[in-house]
């Protein structure tokens, strides 16, 4: 029984150690660049960063966002604005980010990318409502992991893509699918050719937020939308009965 006590004290010792041994210590100074930040979880995790003591760039859809969360952080928390779906925002961003890393390079870059996602069986899509996501979610979020990588390897730095566990399954047409599952082989590809820079990839795969559920009403609005401009031909395919139910 001693043996055993002695044993389990010793398993919660080494586990201590193991833990404070992967903390990220002096924080002043290094940088984190995170994307989504006008709402939710990318807002949360910007705060939360800067009352750590990081410096946090925190890239926001619109300049109400960035005000909003300028006027509840430390002054050296930065916002700019960022267009996942437009190639020149993004650039115009990764001079703001190469400007204020002032040659630190980037320590950290967390993306929580989602476009607008039709919920809806394909056939009722057109091959925009895939762009509408694949621009932001996919193709967004690799340019602007391209355009960083000097950065991040410079400080030998982390990249962490947030994605909605839902996204792993395929139960609904549209883009957000594809755009998981291409982000998920995006990052493990990047994993493993990054290891030589020393430069670290992660999946942060989470759930539900209370903040960001999604009201019903919404998507049954939009529903209506997408079934009103389908052909007779396609809407006599399925028949009222399928929309209603």
């Amino acid at each position: 029984l001693h043996i055993a006590i002695l044993a389990s004290i010793l398993s919660v010792i080494i586990y201590w150690l193991i833990r404070d041994s992967h903390r990220v210590r002096n924080l002043s100074g290094k940088h984190v660049f995170v994307t989504g930040c006008d709402t939710r979880l990318g807002n949360s995790l910007a705060k939360w960063l800067d009352k750590r003591g990081f410096c946090v760039i925190a890239a926001c859809a619109t300049e109400k966002g960035g005000q909003d969360l300028r006027s509840c952080s430390s002054l050296s928390l930065k916002t700019v604005n960022l267009n996942l779906a437009d190639s020149k925002s993004i650039a115009r961003t990764v001079v703001f980010v190469t400007k204020e890393t002032a040659g630190k390079g980037l320590f950290g870059l967390v993306i929580h990318a989602e476009g607008a996602a039709p919920v809806a069986p394909t056939d009722w899509l057109r091959i925009e409502d895939f762009h509408s996501v694949l621009d932001v979610s996919l193709l967004g979020l690799i340019e602007i992991t391209l355009k960083l990588l000097p950065l991040l390897k410079k400080a030998g730095g982390r990249v962490v893509n947030l994605i909605h566990a839902k996204g792993l399954m395929a139960f609904v047409g549209g883009g957000y699918g594809l755009s998981t599952w291409g982000m998920e082989a995006f990052s493990d590809t990047l994993r493993i050719e990054m290891q030589h820079f020393g430069v670290k990839v992660s999946i942060i795969e989470h759930g539900f937020f209370k903040a960001g559920q999604v009201n019903s009403d919404v998507i049954e609005k939009h529903l209506l939308q997408l079934w009103n401009r389908l052909t007779p031909e396609t809407r006599d395919s399925y028949g009222e009965k399928y929309f209603v139910e």
